[in-house]
């Protein structure tokens, strides 16, 4: 196009081809390999061993997690997680690359031009989106060669593996199948509330220690005289609770509470996380993964946020010696909506 300036009230095409010639595609360049068959052939080694491997961090990290010991302490967990990682990462990223080397290596690298056409397709237009597939399949050489197919075809076979058998291996594990045992707590009749803590600091909490505007993190009684192998984080996971006192005129239901004092799952109904932030002035109770807001004087009911129901709240009463006890366990499941559907 000429870049001298146009006189005023001259005409301009607006058509492309007039307005800008065509510069085609560049030179093809050939690869190295397109001369020299002996590449080619290593290329094709390359391939196949890289499917090979990644079939075979898939086995390993299937293998060693069954030879490892019994996942009981942290460093076993850590040892594992980084045994099914490598392997997952190893399984995948190995298929990932191996298809990109075989298409630039192997595959035809001919530049080609598509023309704009309209969205409806043509039968013309779907014979030849046909013909293209099959060219690149003839392109692909799967026919021709055999042990790249068979790499690639054990490789996508084993790579879910990893994720796969230690997920269906621990829900097997120690009755895992049965989901109603997350329905039940350490929480019965007569269990003392005790505070939060360590063995030596944990204490039994009495209704006059509870005063209005006052919050405790609570834990069943019996919770820490239990081992890790016995399943203590387990157990705390679904125990739980926090204990909160309001004065009876701000309750919307005063009869669902001892005097004022309420005690709900600490553990959020929408992913499970902690819900441990409490402001006073509003009785609001907030998850700080994902902002569901809980309404403490009303039930625990939601008022924001993507959880879909009110925090279980656990039965409490006084026992003999002015301490406060459960008066069951919670009386519908804890933590995430779908355990509840799990029937």
């Amino acid at each position: 196009m000429s870049n001298e300036i146009q006189p005023y009230g001259s005409t301009v095409s607006n058509d492309p081809e007039e307005r800008f010639e065509n510069p085609g595609l560049p030179p093809h360049k050939p690869r190295k390999n397109d001369s020299k068959p002996g590449l080619k052939k290593l290329d094709s080694a390359i391939v196949t061993g890289v499917f090979s491997l990644s079939a075979l961090a898939s086995i390993a990290a299937v293998v060693l997690f069954f030879v490892l010991p019994d996942y009981t302490t942290l460093g076993n967990i850590r040892l594992g997680n980084l045994i099914l990682g490598l392997g997952m990462a190893i399984g995948f990223g190995g298929i990932g690359f191996a298809a990109i080397y075989w298409a630039k290596a192997l595959m035809n690298d001919e530049e080609m031009v598509e023309e704009r056409h309209t969205s409806r397709t043509s039968p013309d237009a779907q014979a030849e989106a046909v013909a293209i597939m099959r060219q690149g399949i003839a392109d692909s050489g799967v026919a021709r060669r055999p042990f790249i197919t068979a790499a690639l075809g054990g490789a996508l076979a084993l790579v879910p593996l990893p994720f796969l058998v230690p997920l269906v291996a621990n829900l097997g594990e120690e009755d895992g199948w049965n989901i109603g045992k997350l329905k039940k707590t350490m929480w019965g009749t007569g269990t003392r509330l005790m505070t939060d803590g360590p063995h030596d600091m944990s204490r039994p909490i009495k209704k006059d220690d509870v005063t209005i505007g006052s919050v405790f993190h609570v834990i069943p009684e019996g919770l820490n005289d239990l081992s890790h192998e016995e399943g203590y984080a387990d157990e705390k996971a679904k125990a739980v609770v926090l204990l909160i006192r309001l004065d009876e005129a701000d309750l919307k239901h005063p009869e669902n509470s001892l005097d004022g004092i309420v005690a709900f799952s600490k553990i959020c109904t929408h992913v499970g996380c902690p819900v441990a932030l409490y402001e006073q002035q509003t009785h609001h109770l907030l998850c700080p993964c994902h902002q569901s807001t809980f309404d403490v004087s009303d039930g625990a009911k939601v008022v924001f946020g993507p959880a879909k129901r009110p925090l279980p709240q656990l039965p409490i009463t006084v026992d003999e010696e002015g301490y406060l006890v459960a008066e069951g366990d919670f009386p519908e499941p804890v933590g995430p909506s779908y355990w509840e559907r799990k029937k």
